[in-house]
């Protein structure tokens, strides 16, 4: 593909010139005589592959040009930009590099060594793009791998319940869909979704007699299975790389009103993302079969949500949870 250059310079002589020598170099160039035409330009028109453009013009130095380009939306807030001057003042150099100038070529300057530095210019924009895309691709394989391995996770707490399969997908999914009407953007709630997946990993060191006990727990039973969160959180911590990830283990059973556990916190003392997390942990329990009780109905579960605002849950995650579960076609 050809690469399209816009030069901008109220001399005519430069103008012509400059124009010129990149079209017979093979370029696809642009001439505009004024800072002010090229923002009327870019109204119409994408964004060019590179700007060559004078620092002094008339109504609109290539300073303000910048300034304004950079206030631009997608691709022209990130043109390349090289200054063409004919000052020698380490002042202005600065000041042009500080508000994102690629560099400055001399006037007049060297047909030869224009196309030089144009091609350079280029050729590095487009090896940073190119790197740019390669990070982000493996971002995206990192991300997904830590995802698989998050799920694989998520699924053998699971098989230590007999009762549960899927509660910990389950618990994630209603969370996003929470955080996503909550206003989360599709980051956050990717990330909630994971720490969902990921609520109930401190049952790993809980007996699985305990856990799959028929029948109510004993003090003593009841005892081992509250240390699941702070073992969730001493496991789930040592990943440095998102300390956030642990959050939701650890607070998922705070209650709103402070009388939850491990911590006994309360209100917005409780990390939102917890607060999230056990609305839908909550849910899912009552609509799930459990060793010592079937699931309970619809509406009884929409009632005891109905009753926990303020108590149990933070009120405006219930009432969205409450939203949910009228909404059928999102459960």
């Amino acid at each position: 593909m050809i690469s399209q250059i816009i030069v901008v310079d109220d001399d005519s002589i430069i103008l012509k010139k400059a124009w010129k020598t990149l079209t017979d170099a093979g370029f696809k160039a642009v001439a505009l005589k004024s800072g002010k035409a090229l923002l009327e330009y870019r109204q119409d028109h994408s964004a060019p592959d590179l700007i060559l453009m004078d620092i002094n013009m008339p109504e609109m130095s290539g300073f303000d040009v910048i300034k304004e380009l950079k206030n631009s939306q997608f691709s022209w807030a990130d043109t390349p930009v090289i200054f063409l001057t004919a000052e020698e003042d380490e002042e202005i150099e600065t000041q042009g590099l500080l508000l994102g100038a690629m560099d400055f070529i001399r006037k007049p300057f060297v047909p030869s060594v224009l196309v030089l530095r144009v091609k350079h210019a280029i050729e590095l924009v487009k090896l940073t793009n190119n790197l740019w895309s390669m990070v982000a691709e493996k971002t995206r394989e990192n991300e997904s791998l830590f995802l698989h391995v998050v799920e694989c996770l998520a699924d053998a707490i699971d098989a230590k319940d007999n009762y549960t399969k899927g509660h910990s997908g389950r618990v994630a999914a209603y969370s996003k869909e929470i955080a996503r009407r909550y206003g989360y953007d599709e980051k956050q709630q990717e990330k909630i979704f994971m720490l969902g997946l990921l609520h109930d990993v401190g049952k790993i060191g809980v007996p699985d007699e305990v856990i799959n006990k028929p029948g109510r727990l004993n003090d003593e039973e009841f005892a081992c299975i509250k240390k699941h969160p702070a073992i969730g959180y001493k496991i789930l911590s040592n990943i440095k790389e998102m300390p956030e990830l642990s959050l939701g283990a650890k607070f998922h059973h705070e209650r709103y009103d402070g009388n939850g556990y491990p911590e006994g916190i309360s209100g917005e003392d409780i990390p939102e993302v917890a607060r999230i997390i056990a609305v839908a942990d909550a849910y899912d329990a009552m609509t799930s079969n459990r060793s010592y009780r079937n699931a309970l109905p619809q509406e009884k579960v929409r009632e005891e949500i109905k009753k926990g605002k303020g108590t149990q849950f933070d009120p405006q995650f219930a009432d969205i949870m409450l939203e949910i579960i009228d909404d059928e076609s999102s459960i």
